[in-house]
């Protein structure tokens, strides 16, 4: 599979986040995420391991059980099966998120 950054347009989830799916099968995906200013990943969870990468920007990660830390341009974090975590960004910031298995609630 191959995915061409520019032909994919930005999914806008609300309050200052959106994101591109990009490359994924049945195993792994790899979502890039945009934040504005002041946006927030919600602390969340969920069954899949994740790698996150950040490509530009800052933002103040969170997770359960860790102190809270900012993260620059970069810089990566991984998070465990089903802990709770989240940001919120601390300039207009690009994550790089890779999944496995793959977000299959991602897909429409």
């Amino acid at each position: 599979m191959f995915t061409v950054n520019k032909e994919i347009q930005l999914e806008d989830l609300g309050q200052g986040v959106s994101r591109k799916m990009l490359s994924y099968d049945k195993n792994m995906m790899a979502v890039e995420v945009h934040f504005e200013k002041g946006a927030v990943g919600t602390p969340h969870q969920h069954p899949h391991e994740q790698i996150g990468y950040v490509v530009s920007g800052s933002i103040e990660y969170q997770e359960e059980g860790l102190e809270t830390k900012v993260l620059i341009a970069g810089d990566s974090y991984y998070v465990a099966p089903n802990k709770v975590h989240g940001v919120v960004a601390l300039e207009p910031t690009v994550l790089l998120d890779v999944f496995t298995p793959m977000r299959e609630d991602f897909i429409k």
